[in-house]
């Protein structure tokens, strides 16, 4: 999967359409920004989350995504599994999420209950692409009671960090065949294709 300079769409993407209509990242997953992270992440510094949707406010394409939000939209965070969420004492994406929908002034909701996450995978740090893709088939789902709420509307789905995609792609999809309209995937962070 790799982008070649001014293309929009990367060449895996092109070969098999992913359920995202757009994927839009801030900055790259490198030093500074990794170690920044990381603290963020895993050393309870949720304070930081303003200041890092401030920086993708100003990346291309996100105030733009969530511009078109209108109210009956979303803008819905990674979940984490209950043991992790249990482990870290909160969910960076959906502090992110929140973040950002408070900056962009959306009149979309945010909401961390509407998509969720139904088993713990192991870590996709620790495990290679074709693994990191069966590790997180069929982990997220549409709260079934709710998916009347995201039938034919759009969402921007937040995470802090893509490498592979896989859990983007895995809960993109179950937001899709919960019939949501448009997907814009929104990270902090991503990995430079390959």
């Amino acid at each position: 999967m790799g982008l070649a300079s001014g293309e929009l769409v990367c060449t895996a993407c092109m070969r098999e359409r992913p359920p995202m209509d757009a994927t839009l990242a801030g900055v790259p997953y490198v030093y500074p920004w990794s170690a920044l992270i990381s603290r963020y992440k895993f050393g309870e510094q949720h304070g930081w989350a303003g200041f890092f949707a401030g920086l993708l406010l100003k990346a291309p394409g996100v105030a733009q995504a969530l511009g078109q939000l209108q109210a009956g939209d979303w803008v819905i965070p990674l979940p984490l599994a209950a043991e992790r969420l249990q482990t870290r004492g909160f969910n960076q994406s959906w502090e992110l999420a929140k973040a950002l929908a408070r900056q962009s002034h959306t009149t979309a909701k945010a909401d961390a209950q509407l998509l969720l996450r139904l088993r713990h995978t192991r870590p996709q740090s620790q495990l290679k692409r074709e693994a990191r893709l069966a590790n997180v088939k069929g982990a997220f789902q549409v709260d079934p009671l709710r998916v009347q709420e995201l039938t034919g509307r759009r969402v921007v789905l937040v995470d802090d960090v893509m490498t592979s995609g896989a859990s983007m792609v895995s809960a993109a999809q179950a937001l899709r065949d919960a019939g949501a309209a448009h997907i814009t995937a929104v990270v902090l962070a991503r990995t430079a294709p390959a």
